[in-house]
């Protein structure tokens, strides 16, 4: 039997306050091809900003 292929992949996300923290998380690649970004806590800064996906 073959093996599925994974839908998930994973994805580094870099902060866009410039202080060079990251997250790695996942995304389904097929629902979201494109370049994902969400809003979440960084903690050098110490408030929510912008991370977006780099590659």
């Amino acid at each position: 039997m073959a093996k599925a292929k994974n839908a998930r992949q994973i994805v580094i996300m870099e902060s866009t306050a410039g202080t060079g923290y990251r997250y790695a998380t996942t995304k389904n690649k097929r629902n979201h091809p494109g370049r994902v970004e969400f809003k979440k806590y960084d903690p050098v800064v110490r408030k929510h900003v912008v991370f977006k996906e780099t590659k």
